[in-house]
């Protein structure tokens, strides 16, 4: 019984150091996520902002492309 108690208590250890490492994994992709969804917006909008210097009518993004 004694094994079967230290060999359960080793397992859930293994878990929770596992848990703990996918947590920080999944923290630093957030971070990561939320850099690049910046960094998109910022390209966006710096798109539109010579698309209206070059007096384009409407950003590529809201045009339909030629084939639709």
């Amino acid at each position: 019984m004694d094994d079967r108690l230290r060999r359960a208590e080793e397992r859930i250890a293994h878990l929770e150091r596992m848990a703990e490492e996918l947590s920080d994994v999944i923290h630093r992709q957030e971070r990561g996520i939320a850099q690049l969804a910046r960094r998109v917006e910022a390209l966006v909008a710096l798109e539109a902002e010579r698309q209206a210097e070059a007096g384009a009518e409407a950003p590529p993004a809201s045009q339909r492309p030629p084939h639709w």
